[in-house]
């Protein structure tokens, strides 16, 4: 109910006052509750201690980081797309 904009189950006659009330309850957890808990977390990350800078420290505006950057895009795009392009052929291969 909270992800589908209030929009009542297949099916379900959902015109009671004990589902709208209900329903009603779950959007507002469901939308609200996401939203406290992040920022709660971004309240915990302002509040935390800034590290020295060191020779570990990986720099985000070097050409390091933005090598590393595209890498992973480029490794995530792969495992997502690749077995697609492989399995897509041999499924049609056997539905055919």
């Amino acid at each position: 109910m909270a992800n589908n904009n209030g929009s009542a189950f297949a099916g379900l006659a959902a015109n009671s006052d004990y589902y709208n009330t209900l329903l009603a309850l779950a959007m507002l957890v469901g939308r609200f509750v996401p939203i406290v808990l992040a920022l709660a977390i971004a309240g915990s990350l302002a509040g935390a201690r800034v590290h020295a800078r060191t020779r570990a420290t990986l720099d985000t505006t070097g050409p390091t980081f933005v090598v590393f950057l595209l890498g992973v895009i480029v490794i995530v795009g792969g495992l997502i797309y690749l077995p697609m392009l492989i399995l897509g052929p041999i499924g049609e291969r056997i539905v055919g």
